[in-house]
C-alpha cells in the first residue's frame, strides 16, 4: 500500500489481489454455521495466497522464492479442495463461481510459471 516494490508489477500478485476479493465475496454466500469453518479457512487461505507470492518475491534466494511460491500455490489447491466441499454440499448450488475459477486458474498458472522459472536458473 505505502512501499512501491517490484513484487507489485507482478501480474501473478495482480491476479492474486484479484482472486483474494472473489474468495471474501463467495464466502459471503456461505451458510451462517460456516462463519468459523469453511468461510475462515477459505479466506486465510487466499490470504496467504497474495502474501506469500508478495514475500516471496522479496527473497534474493532463488530457492527462498521458490519455496514461498510453492506455498502461495498450495495454498490455492486447499481452496479449490475447500470448494469441492462447498459444491458437494450443495452451497455453491446457485453461485456463478466462473470469476473465482479464472482468476484461480491463472493464479496457479503463473505461480506454476515462476516456480518452474526459479528452478531453471
Amino acid at each position: 500500500m505505502f512501499l512501491k516494490l517490484n513484487h507489485q508489477k507482478l501480474d501473478v500478485f495482480n491476479t492474486a489481489r484479484q482472486f483474494v476479493s472473489e474468495c471474501y465475496k463467495m464466502t459471503n454466500i456461505l451458510p451462517a454455521d460456516e462463519k468459523f469453518g469453511m468461510s475462515t479457512q477459505i479466506r486465510r487461505a487466499a490470504v496467504s495466497v497474495y502474501l506469500n507470492i508478495a514475500e516471496g518475491a522479496s527473497r534474493k534466494s532463488e530457492t527462498e522464492r521458490k519455496r514461498y511460491y510453492e506455498i502461495a500455490r498450495g495454498s490455492l489447491i486447499e481452496i479449490d479442495a475447500a470448494l469441492d466441499i462447498a459444491n458437494d454440499l450443495e452451497y455453491l448450488k446457485n453461485v456463478d463461481t466462473s470469476k473465482l475459477g479464472e482468476t484461480m486458474i491463472i493464479c496457479f498458472k503463473l505461480l506454476s510459471g515462476l516456480i518452474k522459472s526459479e528452478t531453471q536458473n
